[in-house]
Order: C-alpha cells, then sequence, then structure tokens
C-alpha cells in the first residue's frame, strides 16, 4: 500500500497522561495531585475514574493566571499539604501534564515527603510523549527510579514481569514460572510501591511489550538482566520459556518439559481453529498490536496490515521481521486516514481497531471490533489466551453475512 499524505491529522491515542494515571492511581495509598489547567482536570477525572481505579484526582484547579503569574508552586504545595493530611495516603505523585509551564516545574521547589506520604513529580507533557502507551513506560520508570533498591544485591531466580496484562494472565504466567523454578515474581506495573522497591532486586525482566523502553533501559543499566518477547501463540511461548530458564540459569531440563508441554497445549487450540479462514486488519493504539498479529498468523488467517500507535522499537523488532517476511504490512506512527486506506484496498472480513476505523468499516459491511476493549480486556497468553481471542474471532467472522445484510437495510 502506498503511504498517503495526510492533509488532516487525526491523532491515534488517547491523552498521554491517560496512560500514566492507569499506572499511579492504582497503586495502594496513592493520591494523584494534578498540575493541569481546568479542561485537563476535567476530561482526566472522567478516565480516572473510568478507566483506571475509581479514584479522584486532587489538584488546585489551575487556572491561566495562576500557570502565567507565578502562583502555581505555592498552589501545589498548599494542595499537596492537605491530601498528605489524610494518614491513609502513603504517596502522592504530582502530575504535569501538556500545559508547557506545568511541565517545567522544578522538582527541587516540590517537597519529596509531605506527612507520611512521598512526593514525586512525574512529567507526562503531551507535547513530548506521544502515546498513552508510551506515557505507562515513563510512569514505571519514574517510580523504579526514586524507589527501586539498586544498592541491594540481586535475588537469585527472581523476575520482574513488565507489561499491563489480564489478571488471568498474570496467574497463568505466575503458575507456569513457579513450574520452571522461578521463586519469586514481580509483576509491573503493580498495585504496590513495594513492588517498585523490589523489581530494582530482580535478576532478570522479561518485557512483554515494546514501548517500555526507559524502564528497561534504567533495569538494564543496573544490571538486571532483559528478556525479549511473549507467550502468545505455540512458537513464540516455547521460546519464551526458554529465555527466562536461560537468564536465571534454571534447570535445562526443566524448563524444556515446560516449554514443550505449554507450546504443545497452544498447539491443540490452534489445531481447534484450523477451520478458520479470513482477511483481517488490526488497527490499534495500545502498542501491544503485533503479537497479537502473530497469533493469528499462526492460527492460518491472513493479515495483510496491521498498525499502531507507537514508534518502530528496538525490543519489538522480533515480531516486526516475523510480520514482514509473513506479508504483513506494518505502520508506526499511523493515522486515521491510513487504516481507512488499508480497509478499501484490502477488503478485509474482520477489523480489529479504533473507534473511528470500525465506524467506518461497518458502514462498508465489514465486521469490526473495538480493539482496546475486545482484545486488552481478555487474555493473551499460553493456550487460554489462544483459545479465548480466536474463539471470538470465528465468531465473527461467521458474522459477515449479518453486517452485509444491515448495511442493505440502512441503505434502503
Amino acid at each position: 500500500m502506498q503511504k498517503k499524505s495526510c492533509s488532516t491529522l487525526h491523532p491515534q491515542s488517547m491523552c498521554p497522561a491517560f496512560g500514566g494515571l492507569r499506572v499511579l492511581t492504582r497503586i495502594d495509598g496513592v493520591q494523584v495531585c494534578l498540575a493541569a489547567d481546568q479542561g485537563c482536570l476535567y476530561g482526566l477525572t472522567f478516565v480516572s475514574h473510568f478507566y483506571a481505579a475509581r479514584k479522584s484526582i486532587i489538584s488546585p484547579e489551575l487556572m491561566n493566571v495562576q500557570i502565567s503569574g507565578g502562583t502555581m508552586i505555592d498552589d501545589l504545595r498548599r494542595t499537596i499539604e492537605e491530601i498528605a493530611r489524610d494518614p491513609a495516603v502513603r504517596f502522592i505523585p504530582v502530575v504535569s501534564t501538556c500545559v508547557a509551564e506545568t511541565a517545567g516545574i522544578a522538582e527541587e521547589l516540590l517537597p519529596r515527603k509531605a506527612g507520611n506520604a512521598e512526593v514525586l513529580l512525574v512529567r507526562l507533557p503531551a507535547f513530548q510523549i506521544r502515546t498513552h502507551p508510551e506515557a505507562k513506560d515513563v510512569a514505571v520508570a519514574t517510580l523504579i527510579k526514586r524507589f527501586g533498591n539498586f544498592a541491594a544485591p540481586k535475588k537469585a531466580k527472581s523476575l520482574v514481569v513488565l507489561g499491563e496484562i489480564f489478571p488471568v494472565d498474570a496467574m497463568t504466567i505466575g503458575s507456569v514460572l513457579q513450574k520452571i523454578g522461578v521463586e519469586s515474581v514481580i509483576v509491573l506495573p503493580g498495585t504496590s510501591l513495594e513492588d517498585y522497591i523490589e523489581a530494582a532486586e530482580a535478576e532478570a525482566c522479561a518485557v512483554l511489550h515494546p514501548f517500555y523502553e526507559k524502564s528497561v533501559s534504567l533495569l538494564e543499566e543496573h544490571g538486571v538482566k532483559i528478556v525479549k518477547g511473549n507467550p502468545i501463540g505455540a512458537n513464540a511461548t516455547a521460546q519464551w520459556i526458554g529465555r527466562i530458564g536461560e537468564a536465571l540459569a534454571l534447570d535445562p531440563s526443566t524448563v524444556q518439559a515446560v516449554a514443550e508441554e505449554e507450546a504443545r497445549k497452544s498447539r491443540e487450540v490452534l489445531n481447534q481453529f484450523k477451520h478458520l479462514k479470513g482477511k483481517v486488519i488490526v488497527a490499534g493504539y495500545e502498542g501491544n498490536e503485533l503479537p497479537v498479529v502473530r497469533l493469528l498468523l499462526e492460527a492460518g488467517l491472513e493479515v495483510p496490515y496491521a498498525s499502531t500507535s507507537i514508534s518502530r522499537m528496538a525490543l519489538g523488532e522480533e515480531d516486526h521481521r516475523v510480520l514482514s517476511m509473513l506479508g504483513t504490512e506494518i505502520r508506526y506512527r499511523k493515522y486515521l486516514e491510513e487504516d481507512m486506506q488499508a480497509v478499501e484496498e484490502y477488503h478485509p472480513d474482520l477489523v480489529i481497531g479504533t473507534t473511528s476505523l470500525d465506524s467506518f468499516a461497518k458502514e462498508r459491511g465489514i465486521p469490526a471490533i473495538y480493539y482496546t476493549n475486545n482484545i486488552s480486556a481478555r487474555p493473551l497468553f499460553f493456550a487460554a489466551g489462544a483459545a479465548t481471542v480466536l474463539g471470538m474471532i470465528s465468531g465473527l467472522l461467521g458474522k459477515k453475512e449479518v453486517f452485509m445484510k444491515m448495511k442493505e437495510y440502512f441503505e434502503e
């Protein structure tokens, strides 16, 4: 597909601060202090309740006169002091958003501690961070840098699993890792500050999503071994288990036996869906799209086009090479217009995309679902993940005729 020049640029991500708030608001004992104008406060209060942790965010409700008049730091200090009066609050992240003046807040002018609570400035300016997945990385890296116990010796056979994943996936990963001899597992982003303290003590880190570049760089700099890839599909599952065994110097025979067992389970699921035929377009903005495409290709589906909001990153190069070799056109930092052009050109049987692209596809009688709510909100890993995702896709591919009838009905 020829790259189309876009005269109107449609952003393909939610506000970056949204990604940071998903990480920060879920920490136990946290109370976010937002340094932003009233428009940002309104929108981010909504997402912090609806998408994040059903928690409010507190802000001095900055207006332009405060931002430009020099009282902003005093207002923030006063708000931090008010928050700290609650003895249940252990951690106050001060989140600065895309107003240039708030993003430039001098950290040394804020307290490091107030009452019982640690205070930490987390900068999430939209003019610097392009997408909400990358803002998750900034938030995690900021937390590890401040709280990580880098002076402690590494704990043998300990692993950080880095990536926001479905709860069932975390349980399955823990179970498999226990089988191969991993003694300690921390999943980040986590709900406890202790997770970020102990992350620096881990021997290795399995990074599941390619956009955690800052966090990975920080851990690697302090001697944590990095394991790339994820257990999606039969081939990648066996490879992932083997890499963890090697990084932690676990018993090779045990690791191989578990890797073969889990790969066999995934292969059995894939065989159940041999009947699947069709052309699928995957176009999300979560940053984890390419491993999902690998699963679909392994199941025998065609995926001529896949796009994501993140840039091409070193941690995702393996997925990029595999998909390119199998004929998938990959678009990074995509625009809506490019995804729409792909739908027109490839005539897919199913679109897994953003809401705007889904509407565009449905108008043409093509079954379409929202990537974030239907993929990111389901298990993805090991055999259980494959069964869940492929079962859903099987049902959708069988409904193309229904979508065409709806299209014809409304046209008449």
